[in-house]
């Protein structure tokens, strides 16, 4: 609280071309920038050329899912989106706005991003609540031609398949292991539906009521395509699913796994307690369970999985390759870059370091 009461706030906007006359007042501004203006007008794409949209990301947001704390609306979202930028900045070198919408109606969100969408060269969403997120993501990539992404879904998935791959190779397992997915909002859907594209159909995924299976009544949307493609014969509880599990991956609140639960999995369970700022599991609970690789979301345990190793390096490779549209291909290929960097796994080490400063271009090269 005090970091940031000293700074207000964690960002602000610094003028790159100097004015420091009038010669280069009138440059920079009128008569000059008239001269520019009017040649954008002939050609769009010179915006590129003579602007910041090359390498500018909105950030954007309702506040309707903040971090795992909740509905805290578009106010309280600020600093978290003011960190985003810092994010952005720090790793990617690409200038990102915070933009905090007073809106959570589907529609609006949609159509506000679109007004905006001219002056940037791509479109973060973040902490927007599933199920509409889902919605918002698929209109938005449809209609603009710049990338957009939601980071809590693509940019999450990307550094669980990453960590996933080398926590299995470090314990000898293959894409036969079964796997136990709790959460199904932005992330966890997302993280389930590229394991399942990678080709890990062994895959219970759960949610606040159990596992989600085919025929159970509540089910529609993400949820029931989800269903639909597991196809497991498993029913009942987070408890039910996780004996005889390979893997745990939590994507949802925390304190919600015990060490019973870990005991109940196969032997050298790997565990991902992903929940933040609280894991399902704290980490010293699941190794003296049994646990043989445990990862977080925190920074202050091994293993770290978070996605400021993924959406800083995308949208760098996006933009500097003009990509308009991403796709899980690019997802999936950034996610390999990302294991395939760490040369020797070990249980304390499935995944790179926050701040290596070369897994930004690694990602970046996928993006293309």
């Amino acid at each position: 609280m005090r970091l940031h009461a000293r700074y207000v706030g964690k960002i602000a906007v610094k003028n790159k071309m100097p004015i420091k006359n009038r010669r280069d007042l009138a440059l920079a501004y009128t008569p000059g920038v008239g001269r520019v203006s009017l040649e954008i007008a002939r050609n769009k794409g010179l915006m590129r050329l003579y602007t910041m949209k090359r390498n500018s990301v909105a950030v954007v947001t309702d506040g309707s899912a903040v971090l795992g704390l909740g509905n805290l609306g578009p106010e309280a979202a600020l600093p978290v989106m003011e960190g985003k930028a810092v994010l952005f900045k720090e790793f990617a070198d690409i200038d990102a706005f915070p933009i905090c919408l007073g809106t959570q109606d589907t529609e609006e969100i949609i159509k506000v991003v679109k007004y905006l969408a001219p002056g940037f060269g791509g479109i973060n969403l973040e902490d927007i609540s599933a199920p509409k997120c889902f919605e918002i993501e698929r209109r938005l990539i449809e209609s603009l031609d710049i990338p957009v992404m939601h980071d809590d879904q693509r940019g999450t998935a990307v550094v669980v398949l990453a960590g996933l791959l080398n926590a299995l190779k470090v314990r000898g397992s293959g894409k036969g292991s079964r796997i136990v997915i709790n959460g199904a909002g932005a992330a966890g859907t997302a993280v389930a539906n590229l394991l399942l594209l990678y080709g890990f159909h062994n895959l219970i995924v759960c949610d606040s009521k159990g596992v989600i299976y085919l025929g159970r009544k509540d089910l529609t949307g993400e949820k029931l395509s989800l269903a639909k493609r597991t196809k497991n014969n498993i029913y009942g509880t987070l408890s039910d699913a996780l004996k005889n599990a390979d893997v745990f991956i939590g994507l949802s609140r925390g304190n919600i796994v015990n060490g019973d639960m870990v005991r109940s999995m196969n032997s050298r369970p790997i565990v991902f307690a992903l929940a933040n700022p609280t894991p399902e599991i704290m980490p010293a609970k699941a190794k003296s369970a049994g646990a043989f690789i445990v990862a977080t979301g925190r920074s202050d345990f091994p293993n770290q999985i978070n996605n400021v190793l993924a959406f800083p390096g995308i949208f760098r490779g996006a933009l500097d390759n003009r990509v308009s549209k991403m796709t899980d291909k690019m997802f999936i290929k950034a996610a390999k870059n990302l294991a395939g960097y760490v040369k020797k796994p070990t249980p304390k080490m499935i995944i790179p370091g926050v701040f290596d400063k070369k897994v930004v271009s690694l990602v970046a090269k996928a993006i293309k």
